[in-house]
């Protein structure tokens, strides 16, 4: 990890706020480039406002079409908008839940996968333990850095991660800053 340390500099933090409008965030951004997930997200922070669950639930879908979203997406979020603006579900409440809680309660509503929660755990909760195993960037990652024939499968990326314990987050941060350099520099651009 010195090695990918001193190639990558140290890791932005790349926060994003809790609650309805951090998730939102990220499910906005599954199986999404960086770059189309934020033009989507910006999107559809300019329509929803103030970005509430009831606010989202008035938006109509056509105009949530026109963001970018997904019918998919738009039936997720819909989803997730209706359990808070119930009271079903309360996000606040998992803010210091353990990962596992959290993991278990996001990935029982519809459309929420464990890449979203993992995520969200991450760069919502901030919380230096967690690790996203099925991240694909994280998994070349991981590859390239440990020197692996194989891009890792889940399994593998959990047992890898071990190593990092109590830290997994710190080096998954540190992963994706050396994933991008290394993209950066095999496009040819300046890392």
């Amino acid at each position: 990890m010195s090695r990918v340390h001193a190639l990558s500099g140290p890791p932005p933090l790349r926060r994003r706020p809790a609650g309805f409008k951090g998730l939102a965030r990220v499910i906005t951004a599954q199986q999404l480039s960086v770059a189309s997930a934020a033009a989507i997200w910006d999107r559809i922070e300019a329509r929803v406002r103030p970005f509430t669950p009831a606010a989202f639930l008035a938006m109509p879908n056509r105009d949530l079409r026109r963001a970018g979203l997904s019918r998919v997406k738009i039936d997720t979020l819909r989803g997730l908008a209706g359990v808070l603006d119930e009271g079903t579900v309360d996000l606040g409440a998992l803010t210091h839940a353990p990962e596992e809680v959290i993991h278990a309660e996001l990935t029982a509503l519809k459309g929420i996968s464990p890449w979203t929660a993992d995520i969200y755990i991450l760069f919502c909760l901030a919380r230096a333990d967690a690790w996203a195993p099925g991240d694909l960037a994280l998994q070349y990652a991981v590859r390239d850095a440990l020197r692996l024939e194989a891009r890792p499968s889940l399994d593998e990326m959990v047992e890898i991660a071990e190593a990092w314990r109590p830290w997994r987050g710190v080096a998954a941060r540190l992963l994706w800053a050396y994933y991008g350099v290394l993209r950066r520099s095999a496009s040819g651009l300046p890392a």
